[in-house]
């Protein structure tokens, strides 16, 4: 029998795209600054890694002392507690709370307009709508600011995107494979800037919850 440690091995060397060659740290397309200035739409269904990829970017861009926040409504938002233990600082996680999820996207493009954010999370959750005007302004904003808007959404990869701006759209999935321990994929469906069909795959320690 294969051990879980093994199993994990073979999943994080498989973290590259599909056509071409090995991906680098330079190359690999879940980076803050690999999406900058464009509108990602990362979404997911039940068993979905989304959370831990969108919080995944928040640390990347910290780490590079730039500036994340995260928007979300009342209804939905992470765990803090479970987004600390990633490294996040959450003092330096600017978190804006609306009433209701279609507040979400207005407030990030008044976020973006600022100019002070290097990345903006917008959590729009199940009921995931952005008007294409509002959209048009985000990335004319994403691009002026060199700023990356991400998305977060609940649905399937067979349901439509939130419309043709978004250059990017990942679904993400999880799959156990061992005792608290997960293989995390992205998968591309739509990407302006690369081939089709790649994949990132990270291993991963589940929450106390989940294990």
């Amino acid at each position: 029998m294969v051990e879980p440690a093994a199993r994990l091995r073979d999943i994080v060397a498989a973290t590259k795209p599909r056509r071409g060659g090995a991906s680098s740290s330079a190359q690999a397309p879940w980076t803050r600054p690999n999406l900058a200035g464009r509108l990602v739409e990362l979404s997911g269904g039940e068993a979905s890694s989304a959370l831990t990829f969108a919080v995944a970017l928040v640390l990347d861009a910290q780490r590079r002392g730039e500036t994340a926040a995260w928007v979300a409504s009342r209804e939905s938002c992470f765990f803090p507690p479970d987004v600390d233990a990633t490294g996040v600082d959450l003092a330096a996680l600017p978190v804006v709370r609306v009433p209701q999820a279609g507040h979400v996207a207005r407030t990030g493009e008044r976020l973006l307009r600022s100019g002070a954010f290097d990345l903006v999370v917008l959590d729009l959750g199940a009921r995931a709508v952005a008007p294409l005007p509002l959209l048009t302004r985000m990335l004319g904003l994403a691009e002026k600011h060199d700023a990356a808007v991400v998305f977060l959404v609940e649905k399937s990869a067979t349901s439509p995107s939130l419309g043709p701006l978004v250059s990017l759209r990942v679904e993400a999935r999880r799959e156990r494979v061992g005792d608290g321990e997960f293989a995390c994929e992205l998968s591309a469906l739509r990407d302006k800037r690369r081939p089709a069909g790649w994949t990132h795959v990270e291993a991963r320690r589940g929450p106390d919850g989940l294990r």
